[in-house]
């Protein structure tokens, strides 16, 4: 029976106006995706039922509810698996594999194109060069989808979710992993992203440029190889999340470069070799975070403007802070360092002899790295304490002038 004829009988089974659900089963009246959307009308569901289906790129042209009933599998190949063109489709319990790499397209498991309102939720993508790729969508939700990819190389591994000009998205609860950057946006806004898992992903867990009035809540990066990038965006909140195991040289849990006006608070930075590094950036605020057990807990580079850490906790880091010049201006108040040697003889909970956090010797690390075999040694010592009576390098703008004796600090989530 020839496909047209299929969509002439489906037209007939209902009254107009009236959704339907149609079936997509193996040896079916509708064997594949594609005769279904042929006969669906706006509004109807289609359930594709368990099995393995392999078709020329999908494409999605009405607004219609696709379901996976069972874990049915959708195959890719040289191609795209499938394209959403309409405003407000639902796709949910689908399995998506094996989109190969290309030099010349973004090919995707799931593209979303221009259209607005979409609902991505509880699907698999397993070995696709992209996973989910947005391109000028608004007002599309990405939830609870797990993603994997091949983890072979950058230049054979695209983005797990990757957003495009686009805005007003939710993407909540994803798990990425094995990808070249787990989330990646390019000229996105007014975006939330809440909840996520990414993790072992080739380059960064999260990397976002131009990307303005986004947030970022309760996620979880771990174990990036090149940890997690934000730049040139303004209005940014990164709240709650934990930035985990970004290990190698010159790599941060949180890399942030010409931010403006925006806030970096209630995170953890653990066991990475740098916890935080700002660089070019204005008005941004450091608050109420944790730095712990990092190589360096944050660099702070000389031209940050106008930039505050505060009520944060410093604790067995090699070296706190670290900057690369005498005239840094980043403020530093009522932070918890487990190093201050102070005291607090009016016990208000801070201490009552300011603290410099930024060491000579990280200066000297900076410039001769393999000077760090004597981290521990009696030398440095002496440097740490001659520079604390008669400092050389180190900026007095920098110091911490009512440090926490205890964490949390005073204030702490207020």
């Amino acid at each position: 029976m020839s496909p047209w004829l299929l969509v002439a009988l489906w037209s007939l089974q209902a009254p107009a106006g009236t959704s339907r659900t149609l079936h997509v089963s193996p040896g079916g009246p509708l064997p594949t995706l594609t005769a279904a959307l042929e006969a669906a009308a706006a509004g109807d569901t289609i359930v594709v039922r368990s099995g393995v289906y392999q078709e020329p790129e999908i494409v999605v042209r009405k607004r219609v509810t696709i379901l996976g009933e069972g874990a049915p599998v959708l195959r890719g190949g040289d191609h795209q698996i499938l394209r959403i063109v309409a405003d407000s489709v639902t796709l949910r319990g689908l399995v998506f594999r094996d989109v190969s790499p290309s030099a010349v397209d973004d090919r995707a498991a799931i593209r979303v194109e221009g259209a607005r309102g979409c609902r991505i939720e509880d699907n698999t993508v397993v070995n696709s060069y992209f996973g989910i790729y947005l391109a000028k969508a608004a007002g599309c939700a990405i939830l609870g989808n797990r993603i994997t990819g091949p983890a072979t190389t950058e230049s054979l591994t695209g983005n797990a979710i990757h957003s495009w000009s686009s805005e007003d998205l939710v993407i909540e609860g994803n798990v990425l992993r094995g990808h070249r950057d787990g989330l990646y946006f390019e000229f996105t806004t007014d975006t939330k992203v809440r909840d996520n898992v990414s993790t072992a992903n080739l380059r960064y867990g999260i990397h976002f440029m131009f990307s303005h009035g986004c947030s970022y809540t309760g996620n979880r990066f771990i174990a990036n190889r090149a940890g997690s990038a934000v730049m040139y965006s303004r209005g940014v909140v990164m709240e709650g999340n934990r930035f985990l195991e970004s290990r190698g040289a010159s790599i941060y849990g949180l890399l942030g470069k010409d931010l403006v006006d925006s806030r970096i608070t209630g995170n953890l930075f653990a066991s990475n070799t740098g916890g935080l590094y700002l660089e070019g950036v204005i008005r941004v605020e450091v608050r109420g975070n944790e730095f712990m057990s990092n190589g360096w807990g944050a660099v702070v580079m000389a031209d940050a403007e106008g930039t505050r850490f505060e009520r944060n906790r410093f604790q067995e880091n090699s070296f706190d802070v670290s900057t690369n010049g005498a005239n840094a201006t980043t403020r530093f108040a009522e932070n918890y360092w487990d190093r201050y040697p102070g005291y607090d003889l009016d016990g208000d909970g801070y201490g009552d002899v300011p603290f410099a956090p930024v060491r000579l010797f990280a200066f000297i690390v900076q410039q001769h790295d393999p000077a760090l075999i004597l981290q521990r040694s009696f030398f440095v010592s002496l440097l740490d304490a001659a520079e604390r009576v008669a400092p050389i390098l180190t900026p007095r703008m920098m110091e911490d002038a009512r440090p926490s004796m205890a964490w949390p600090a005073p204030g702490i989530g207020q």
